[in-house]
C-alpha cells in the first residue's frame, strides 16, 4: 500500500516507470545521480513531471513543481529519496512540504537526521512525513540499512525509533531487505515486535509479501497496509483480491 493507506496499483507503478526514464535524461556522469519525478493528482493522473539536468540546475522534484501553480494535495512519485540538504540547490524535502504535496516519504534520514526529521514532524505534523526505514537482521536484531542497503546503521531499529516517541510521528513504512522481492513471507516476528513496541502509529509492512495469506497474516498482527509490488507484477493475486484479503 502507498503511505496514505490506499493500495499500490498501476498508476503508481506506472508512475514510477515514467519517473526512471525521466530520470535517464539527466547526465550518466557527473557529482549528481539521475533523478526523476512525476506529480498525480487524487485521480492518479499525471499533472507534472521533472528531472535532474546536472550540478548546479533545479532537482527533479522543483523542476515538476514548476509547472504548477498549485501542488496542493498531490502524490510525488520520486526515484531517490528527495534531498534534506542545501548545495547549489535548496532541500527538496522542504520544496514539496511548503508545496503543499499531501506527504513526504523519508527513509534514511531519519535514522542519520533525526532532529531534521523530528523539526518537520513538529513543523509539519505527523500526518504529512511517513517514516520509511530499511532494516537488515543482524544476529537477530534489526538494523537500519543505509546507502542503497551498503551499510548499516550504528543503532538498531528501537534505538532509531525510541528518537521519535509516541505523539511524534504517525505512519512507519519497514521494509526487511532480506526480504524485499524475494517473494518469501514477510517477516512476522519483527513485525509483531514492532507492534509491540509501537502500538501508536500506522504500520506498513514490506518485503517478503508472496500471498494473500501473507497480507491475512500481516492484518492480524495489526499491520494497516502492505506493499505487495513484486507478487503484484508477477500475477501472485488480482489487486481486488489483495484488498479483499486486506479488508475482511
Amino acid at each position: 500500500m502507498t503511505p496514505s493507506g490506499a493500495p499500490i496499483d498501476e498508476t503508481i507503478v506506472s508512475a514510477m516507470r515514467r519517473a526512471l526514464a525521466l530520470a535517464s535524461r539527466g547526465p550518466a556522469v557527473g557529482d549528481n545521480p539521475q533523478v526523476g519525478c512525476v506529480l498525480l493528482d487524487a485521480n492518479g493522473t499525471v499533472v507534472a513531471e521533472g528531472w535532474h539536468r546536472g550540478a548546479g540546475t533545479a532537482h527533479a522534484e522543483v523542476d515538476a513543481l514548476a509547472q504548477l501553480a498549485d501542488a496542493r494535495g498531490l502524490t510525488a512519485v520520486v526515484t531517490l529519496e528527495p534531498c534534506n540538504h542545501t548545495g547549489r540547490t535548496g532541500p527538496c524535502a522542504q520544496a514539496l512540504i511548503d508545496a503543499g504535496v499531501s506527504r513526504v516519504v523519508v527513509g534514511s534520514l531519519a535514522v542519520t537526521q533525526p532532529n531534521d526529521v523530528a523539526a518537520w514532524l513538529k513543523g509539519f505534523g505527523p500526518e504529512r512525513i511517513t517514516l520509511a526505514l530499511d532494516v537488515k537482521i543482524e544476529d537477530g536484531v534489526p538494523v537500519p540499512a543505509l546507502k542503497g542497503w551498503t551499510q548499516s546503521s550504528e543503532t538498531t531499529l528501537w534505538e532509531a525509533l525510541d528518537r521519535y516517541p509516541k505523539g511524534t510521528a504517525k505512519h512507519l513504512l519497514v521494509t526487511d531487505v532480506g526480504r524485499d522481492g524475494a517473494l518469501t513471507g514477510p517477516n512476522l516476528e519483527l513485525l509483531a515486535e514492532i507492534r509491540r513496541r509501537r502500538p501508536d502509529v500506522v504500520l506498513q509492512a514490506s518485503g517478503g509479501i508472496s500471498s494473500l495469506d501473507d497480507l491475512v497474516a500481516v492484518k492480524a498482527l495489526g499491520c494497516n497496509g502492505a506493499i505487495v509490488g513484486r507478487a503484484l507484477y508477477e500475477n501472485r493475486f488480482t489487486l481486488p483480491q489483495a484488498i479483499a484479503a486486506a479488508t475482511a
